[in-house]
């Protein structure tokens, strides 16, 4: 396929497809409040120091890097998958592509949201309760807790939840929704396994971690209005942009830089351009220029002659008369000739 073509079915308009915007159904409300009760339970278990904090210290002390450390190299890149920079990089410029194809911010603006959201919870509850990692645990079946970390949930499973998630959740077809969510499930689970298998997080971390990406995810519907308001403003302040600039040629002195803030333009008349002006040419002038070279002598009928002082002209013959001027004493008078 020759690239021209290429160009020129992307610079067709596209039909926009029909985007169903989910709601917040039933049982969307049903999952949210299961997944907030299983969200509360972890987090009691923990700080209880239940039997979920001595499932984390057997699996850390199992160290699965060194069961395993045939998988060791693949897992070091495999966990990218849940670094919020990457990941964030890759799904935007996907959705960005899908936003401009489409004449719509929504994706874009969904992703911005979702990542928003992730910051400011998951981020709170790291700094608010404060566990350290398997890696720096001072007393063996302690919880860790408000000991100073950031490791309570695991940011990389809620982060791999979230960024893969949103793509089912922009989904435009069932179809394209179905394989999408078992994508995005089966990376956030792989993601937070590694992290275990690692030794960065406790198991109960990735538990955590999945509750808070599936929170967001299911409360996204509750911010779809505020979605649609902000693509709004955005459409909004591009299109007096666009009669901004459209306008601004249209207007004398508008873009001169040299006329100040407040004076107004001057209206240009509209006159005849003036006839030339014949500059004289001097008597030194030639093929040279006005200025002559010194060493080259002036042409013969500019050069300088001897001629006589007149004291007076001749009368002046007048109009329509052909008799010689007369003379005072009554003679006739002949003119001098031409000079």
């Amino acid at each position: 396929m020759r690239i021209d073509r290429i160009f020129a079915r992307l610079d067709r308009e596209p039909e926009l497809p029909k985007i169903e915007i989910p709601g917040m159904s039933r049982t969307r409300k049903v999952l949210f409040g299961s997944t907030v009760a299983f969200y509360i339970a972890i987090v009691w278990a923990v700080l209880v120091t239940s039997w979920l904090v001595l499932l984390d210290w057997k699996v850390m002390l199992f160290r699965p890097y060194e069961q395993w450390p045939e998988l060791h190299a693949f897992l070091d890149y495999f966990v990218v998958l849940g670094q919020r920079g990457p990941t964030a990089v890759m799904v935007a410029a996907w959705l960005g592509w899908r936003s401009w194809r489409q004449h719509t911010l929504r994706p874009l603006l969904t992703l911005a949201t979702a990542l928003l959201l992730l910051n400011l919870t998951v981020g709170a509850v790291k700094i608010g309760l404060g566990r350290l990692g398997p890696h720096y645990a001072t007393e063996i079946g302690s919880a860790e807790m408000f000991a100073g970390g950031d490791i309570f949930p695991s940011g990389h499973t809620a982060n791999a939840v979230v960024t893969w998630g949103i793509l089912a959740y922009l989904a435009t077809t069932p179809r394209a929704r179905r394989w999408l969510s078992v994508m995005s499930a089966v990376v956030a689970l792989g993601v937070g396994a590694t992290t275990v298998y690692l030794g960065t997080h406790w198991l109960s971390d990735v538990l955590l971690g999945w509750a808070a990406g599936l929170l967001i995810l299911l409360a996204l519907p509750w911010f779809e209005p505020l979605i649609a308001r902000a693509e709004a403003f955005v459409f909004a302040v591009r299109e007096r942009w666009r009669a901004r600039g459209a306008l601004a040629p249209a207007l004398p002195g508008a873009t001169d830089p040299a006329v100040p803030a407040g004076v107004p333009a001057a209206i240009p008349s509209i006159r005849p351009d003036p006839a030339p002006v014949r500059e004289p040419v001097g008597a030194g002038s030639s093929r040279y220029g006005a200025t002559r070279p010194a060493h080259l002598p002036a042409p013969a009928h500019l050069q300088a002659r001897p001629h006589g002082v007149r004291s007076e002209r001749a009368p002046v013959t007048p109009a329509g008369s052909r008799r010689p001027p007369q003379t005072r004493g009554g003679g006739s008078h002949t003119p001098h000739p031409a000079r």
